[in-house]
């Protein structure tokens, strides 16, 4: 098992021409911006000059990805641009189901097909990946629904705001109690599924844990039903990222904090990368005798690496300069 702990990105940054960036865990908690990521990213590509891209496993557009950063304290102009995986899944569902035509432009459709649609309680960031599935309507029904959408973790949308259907604490706990006879149902249907957002679970603000749609995915193949997934750990969107950076594999590296998509997903796709341990696997060093915001010691780093089968190029604690 070979990797290097670094401290910051000063002793690589010199090897890349290239980054590829991971946001929660890496980047952000989903409300601030994480100890030293401003920084780096500034040193990076202000002073110099490596190209940045995002690449993340969120159900938003690539657009609304990057519009989301100001708030957070990053510049958006400093990154050439974001593969998301709900930009490629939004992609696909219009190639797929959602070519039907429509009467006069309005929404009563002639032939678009119906999706069973796990959400969040936002409508709004529903109806922004809506816009790239092209000509298809929701419906909380199994019975009137052509395939299944797993795009957030909160409600089943309906056809109207009245008429979605809460996922209980599922987001909060995994509990599945809401979910699984839906799934089921779904299943004895064979409705297809697709997975916006193949993230298990993310670290919020205040330390706070999340489930994301992913588990949703995995219970329903499970089950034995047919889920296409986008997002990591598929090589092809880091090679979607290569392209737009327009570099070798080589000359570039990824920053991530899972070990099953960050990691698994460059080494699948040929690219070196960086593991941030303070990110989503921060509880498994909690026994660790050492500060916060430090790298755990070599012999726990090397005791997840192979329990879990995926080891990077580099450990550093944050993404920092």
């Amino acid at each position: 098992m070979t990797f290097t702990t670094i401290k910051s990105f000063a002793e690589i940054a010199h090897r890349y021409d290239g980054f590829i960036l991971d946001q929660f865990g890496v980047m952000h908690n989903g409300a601030h911006n994480l100890p030293g990521s401003i920084q780096c990213i500034h040193e990076l590509a202000k002073n110099m000059n490596k190209k940045l891209i995002i690449l993340s496993n969120t159900s938003s557009p690539s657009k609304n990805a990057l519009s989301k950063l100001p708030r957070m304290g990053f510049d958006p102009s400093l990154f050439i641009g974001a593969v998301t995986s709900g930009e490629e899944a939004g992609r696909f569902i219009k190639e797929t189901y959602g070519g039907g035509d429509s009467e006069n432009g309005n929404e009563t459709a002639v032939n678009s097909k119906k999706a069973l649609m796990f959400t969040w309680n936002n409508l709004e960031n529903s109806d922004i990946f809506l816009e790239k599935c092209g000509n298809v309507r929701t419906t909380s029904k199994v019975d009137e629904a052509d395939f299944v959408i797993a795009h957030g973790s909160n409600i089943i949308r309906g056809s109207s705001s009245s008429d979605s259907l809460s996922l209980g604490s599922f987001m909060d706990d995994c509990d599945f109690t809401a979910i699984a006879p839906i799934l089921n149902k779904c299943r004895e249907q064979n409705l297809p599924m697709v997975c916006a957002n193949p993230d298990l679970i993310v670290k919020l603000a205040g330390d706070k844990t999340a489930y994301m749609p992913g588990n949703i995915a995995q219970r329903y193949e499970s089950l034995g039903g047919k889920c296409t997934s986008f997002g990591k750990p598929h090589a092809a969107h880091f090679q979607a990222c290569l392209r737009e950076l327009n570099l070798s594999a080589d000359r570039v590296v990824h920053v991530g904090d899972s070990l099953h998509h960050d990691i698994a997903g460059a080494n699948a796709a040929g690219i070196d990368s960086v593991f941030i341990s303070e990110g989503i696997h921060c509880d498994d060093f909690a026994n660790d005798d050492k500060a916060e915001g430090e790298l755990p010691s070599v012999d726990m780093l090397e005791d997840l690496f192979q329990k879990e089968g995926h080891v990077p190029t580099y450990a550093c604690a944050l993404f920092r300069f």
